[in-house]
């Protein structure tokens, strides 16, 4: 770096994240911008992400687009050995580069929401009835619906199982 301050622009597809090998991340179309500054000593790298990328639907696993956009920043120093703490991520003076693709990876990966669902309705129909065809309980809406609060079935006149550590529970809160 001869300047003070330079900006790179990186556009990332579907190789980008091929190339990393990860399960969570499997395409997407990024545009980075990495704005670099030098410090008395160190330099700061200033990362804004943007675009989608496809992960597998949490509910029907079906591919999925999610919206990145994001900044974030890292510090970078040289230094004898590589070194990647918390804050500061140290470089070996030799070799005087650093790969930030993993790092912008971990950037638009911790971006995501923590559950990746399709929004109502969008699911695949075909997975969604066999997995509702393995659930034992599927709400409690459904719940409130099958049983009275005797806990029988009005409709089979049959006694719904509870918990017996509820009843001593309830217990509790009544004699108080």
């Amino acid at each position: 770096m001869k300047e003070n301050s330079c900006n790179y622009e990186y556009s990332l597809n579907d190789d980008f994240f091929a190339a990393l090998e990860t399960t969570d991340i499997q395409k997407g179309d990024l545009k980075v911008n990495l704005a670099v500054k030098k410090g008395i000593a160190t330099f700061s790298l200033d990362f804004h992400i943007e675009g989608i990328v496809v992960v597998s639907c949490d509910r029907c696993l079906d591919d999925m687009e999610v919206p990145v956009d994001t900044d974030n920043s890292l510090k970078v120093k040289f230094g004898a050995a590589y070194s990647d703490d918390d804050e500061i991520i140290t470089i070996d003076e030799e070799d005087g580069c650093i790969d930030v693709a993993w790092n912008i990876y971990e950037f638009t990966a911790l971006s995501l929401p923590i559950k990746h669902v399709h929004a109502p309705g969008e699911c695949n129909e075909e997975m969604m009835g066999a997995l509702s065809q393995h659930l034992r309980v599927t709400s409690d809406e459904e719940d409130e619906e099958l049983y009275d609060e005797n806990g029988e079935n009005p409709e089979e006149g049959e006694l719904r199982e509870i918990d017996p550590r509820w009843n001593a529970l309830k217990k509790i809160l009544n004699n108080n």
